[in-house]
């Protein structure tokens, strides 16, 4: 039972190939590139790679998994058109993992933890976890207000963090900061695991925006005569 796995809900373009048929799931080939600006030239080339590199046709998969965000517009949608095109193309059923729990996936061992991605405009997008699960939907805002919040009753004691967005604003955080910066095919994997196993139906990939895009339509025109 194989899947492609991807994720460009953040700086890094990841792909991979993932066998669900083991005890946990294991990835056969990966490609990771950390580049913001491109998104839309390197991630058909990654899957492509990835499926060369460990011999596999698009007919012997089973699924497509994608990371929905929260994310920047542009690139997130990158991601989730590639995944909807190739499960359209093949057949296959898609399922949508929100990237901050796939990096949550990656130190799941960790009692309290906050994820949290770089959402630019100096803010970031963040979710809690206890022992790997969500505690609540991912929002975004500013570095300090999220401390503010940390340290309310309501969200009590938080042990580490993980992130981009976590070591870009590590000093104004104050967590220890754990080494997973961004989505892993391992992560993406392990979040959609039993969907994959028990061929639950697919789901449309429903990107997670939490903010309105940049680019707005254009207003009325105004009159520059009286």
């Amino acid at each position: 039972m194989l899947a492609l796995v991807l994720d460009t809900s953040s700086a890094a373009v990841t792909a991979g190939l993932v066998d669900f048929d083991r005890p946990e799931p294991a990835v056969l080939a990966e490609r990771v590139t950390v580049d913001a600006r491109a998104h839309a030239e390197l991630l058909a080339p990654a899957l492509r790679d990835c499926l060369a590199a460990a011999g596999v046709r698009l007919d012997q998969l089973s699924a497509v998994v994608a990371g929905v965000g929260p994310g920047p517009f542009t690139g997130l949608r990158v991601g989730l058109m590639t995944a909807a095109a190739l499960a359209d193309a093949t057949g296959l059923p898609s399922y949508g993992v929100c990237s901050l729990d796939a990096i949550a996936a990656r130190v799941a061992g960790t009692a309290e933890l906050l994820v949290a991605g770089d959402a630019r405009r100096k803010e970031v997008y963040w979710a809690r976890y206890r022992h790997g699960a969500r505690l609540a939907d991912p929002a975004v805002g500013k570095p300090a207000e999220l401390v503010a919040e940390l340290r309310g009753e309501l969200f009590g004691r938080t042990a580490a963090m993980a992130g981009a967005g976590a070591r870009l604003y590590a000093e104004v955080l104050g967590l220890p900061l754990l080494d997973a910066d961004y989505p892993t095919p391992a992560g993406l994997a392990a979040c959609a695991a039993d969907r994959v196993r028990g061929r639950a139906p697919g789901e449309v990939l429903v990107p997670l925006y939490l903010r309105r895009p940049d680019a707005v339509e254009p207003g009325a025109r105004k009159p520059v005569t009286a």
